[in-house]
This record gives structure tokens, C-alpha cells and sequence, in this order.
């Protein structure tokens, strides 16, 4: 009878520590997993990484939004024209001398 009573009590631990098992595994994955506590770090460094170059690609927006007001059809910046014809087109007049900045 002692042998009847033996698998019972086996499937009654099993059933008992499968819970203790999972409750592991996931405390294991909330750790170490992709969105887990040690994955902060490196997202923290990227968020940082991420608005830094946001901030510089607003800043070059709002330069190109400068350029774009002073080349308004109906009122255009006449040194922003005179700058374009020299560097587009090249175009000078005949009494301006030309220096290169390297």
C-alpha cells in the first residue's frame, strides 16, 4: 500500500512548486528581460542620445525656416538673393573682388 500513495504525493509537489516555477520565470524575465529592470539603462542612454539629436535637428529646422521667410516671393531679403546668385550661379559684379575662405 506504501507504493500506491507515492506517485500522489509526487504529483501534490509537482502541483505545489509549479506555481513557485512560473512565479520565478517571470520575476526572472521583469529582471533580465528585453523591457526588464536592466534594459533601463541602456534605454535611458538612448532616450538622452535620441533628444540630442532632436534637438539639433530642430534647431537646423528652424534655420531652414529662416531661410525659407527671407526667400518670400513677395519680400525677399536682398542680401539672401545676392548671397544665392553669388554661390548658385555665379554671379558677380565687375568691380567686386572674389576671396575664398577655406
Amino acid at each position: 500500500m506504501g507504493g500506491r500513495n507515492e506517485p500522489k504525493i509526487a504529483n501534490q509537489n509537482v502541483r505545489q512548486a509549479s506555481p513557485w516555477f512560473a512565479l520565478l520565470f517571470l520575476l526572472g524575465i521583469a529582471l533580465a528581460g528585453p523591457s526588464g529592470i536592466l534594459a533601463w539603462s541602456d534605454y535611458n542612454r538612448t532616450l538622452s542620445e535620441k533628444q540630442e539629436q532632436l534637438a539639433k535637428l530642430r534647431a537646423e529646422r528652424d534655420e531652414l525656416k529662416n531661410r525659407v521667410a527671407l526667400l518670400n516671393p513677395r519680400n525677399v531679403d536682398p542680401d539672401m538673393a545676392g548671397e544665392l546668385l553669388r554661390k548658385d550661379l555665379n554671379v558677380v559684379h565687375p568691380d567686386e573682388m572674389v576671396i575664398l575662405l577655406n
